[in-house]
């Protein structure tokens, strides 16, 4: 069994989902309504969080995936407790905060990359904090050098050995004076959790800004954090000693709700997405008018539909926050297929996010990858050494295929090909979208999918 199958299945036994592929019976529009709860880009940020503090903290419209379930194994290594009140609900407990076995961390950071933020936490708790080899969606290089960069800055001492990294603070840490080379939420979010309880000030300078970011900022200011938002990507950051910890509704999940709304267009279906709000989706919301869908702003949620007629062309150019999200881009390429004409979407952040295009062209999409990426005076987004492009002639019919998910956004694209396409799919490493999809298995249900589990199992919610 390759490394990609063993991730999947050890991420769908984490959530109860037993079965790791789904038989779709496609050509039928979505229609109801689904709920999303808290983003995954928060949440495990925020549970990484209370590491910092003194005090329990409790987070609210946690959702019940495999990176949640990943981060709680962490923190549980480390000794912290961890109790679930109720249904989306987590209290953490870092009283009794200690040294994990290698053991221990290893059997869970193969299949997440959230490992690397503990470290910041766990200098400033015990002094030292070893980090193993790090997985994570095959998307690209994502390198930890920005990370590890920010750590040295602060007075970390990184030792990299052939199990992992091992760091160490022989002298208290302190604040510095950081540029990143570009906008990372990941080095972003490293550089606040240490910074917070460093001596004196430090200074981001090319921070990332996302919606997710700033809801790490809050928590961490209700943590007893003096952190300053300033213009041009400047976050300055006042140390304090202590931290406490906090009560925190987490963000929706933008993701999850632009990925329905790619559905509801993709399979000609009507879906309202629960939960969602306007604000942090304006840039999708401007793209996906621009196609061709519509979209009501309801007072608990936003209405995805497809109004009929034909869809239309656009040029997409991923980029950091506030521009167009990379997670965005793959379940909308589905929806780009049937446009009449040709589309190109420049992908600026990761440099290896069109694989799963592969499935969809032997579904009979007609999608052409360029590994170089496109030059155009219409561009605003600044070229990438590492970008690609891809182009999108439509409209192609799609018919069924057998496929493998490659990734997070790519699996659930996967999804959503079998669901507009006519005939019958069967999808593998299905396991993989549970890291970052809520019991999509019984939304799908409720949305009226027509699809089929091995009879073993009959729902992701199945214990």
């Amino acid at each position: 069994m390759n490394s990609l199958a063993q991730d999947s299945q050890k991420a769908a036994a984490r959530v109860g989902l037993v079965s790791d592929s789904i038989t779709i019976h496609g050509g039928k529009p979505l229609r109801g309504r689904v709920e999303v709860r808290g983003a995954k880009n928060l949440v495990t940020k925020a549970m990484v969080a209370s590491l910092l503090a003194d005090t329990p903290s409790t987070l609210k419209g946690v959702p019940e995936i495999s990176d949640v379930a990943v981060v709680s194994g962490l923190l549980k290594a480390h000794g912290v407790a961890i109790d679930s009140s109720a249904p989306g609900v987590l209290t953490l407990d870092p009283s009794n905060v200690v040294g994990a076995h290698f053991a221990e961390i290893d059997a869970h950071a193969g299949s997440s990359r959230i490992p690397i933020l503990f470290c910041g936490p766990l200098l400033h708790q015990l002094g030292e904090a070893f980090i193993p080899d790090l997985g994570g969606c095959r998307i690209g290089d994502r390198p930890i050098d920005f990370h590890l960069n920010a750590l040295r800055a602060f007075g970390a001492v990184v030792e990299k050995s052939y199990q992992g990294i091992h760091l160490t603070a022989p002298q208290k840490l302190v604040g510095a004076d950081i540029e990143l080379p570009f906008p990372s939420v990941g080095a972003t979010e490293q550089v606040l959790l240490t910074a917070v309880r460093a001596e004196g000030t430090t200074e981001l300078k090319n921070a990332a800004i996302e919606p997710e970011i700033m809801d790490l900022i809050a928590i961490l200011q209700k943590m007893g954090a003096i952190i300053s938002v300033e213009p041009n990507r400047v976050i300055v950051i006042e140390g304090v000693e202590t931290l406490r910890g906090y009560t925190h509704t987490a963000i929706f999940d933008r993701n999850e709700a632009a990925s329905w709304a790619a559905a509801a267009l993709a399979t000609g279906g009507d879906i309202t997405v629960g939960g969602a709000t306007q604000q942090e989706l304006m840039t999708f919301l401007n793209v996906y008018r621009k196609v061709g869908g519509e979209f009501d702003v309801l007072e608990d949620g936003i209405r995805f539909w497809h109004p009929g007629g034909p869809l239309k062309p656009v040029m997409i150019e991923t980029d950091v926050h506030p521009g167009f999200m990379t997670d965005w881009q793959q379940p909308l390429i589905v929806a780009l297929t049937q446009a009449e004409g040709e589309s190109v979407v420049h992908e600026t952040v990761y440099e290896n996010r069109f694989g799963f295009t592969e499935a969809l062209n032997e579904m009979g999409a007609n999608i052409v990858v360029h590994q170089s990426g496109l030059a155009s005076i219409t561009r605003r987004v600044p070229r990438r050494p590492l970008e690609q492009a891809a182009v999108i002639t439509g409209p192609t019919p799609l018919h069924g295929a057998d496929v493998r998910v490659p990734d997070l956004r790519g699996g659930f694209s996967h999804l959503i090909a079998a669901l507009a396409a006519e005939g019958t799919s069967t999808v593998s490493n299905v396991g993989i979208i549970s890291r970052g999809y809520e019991l999509f298995i019984d939304k799908l249900r409720q949305l009226g999918a027509d699809f089929e589990l091995p009879s073993a199992v009959a729902s992701d919610t199945a214990r």
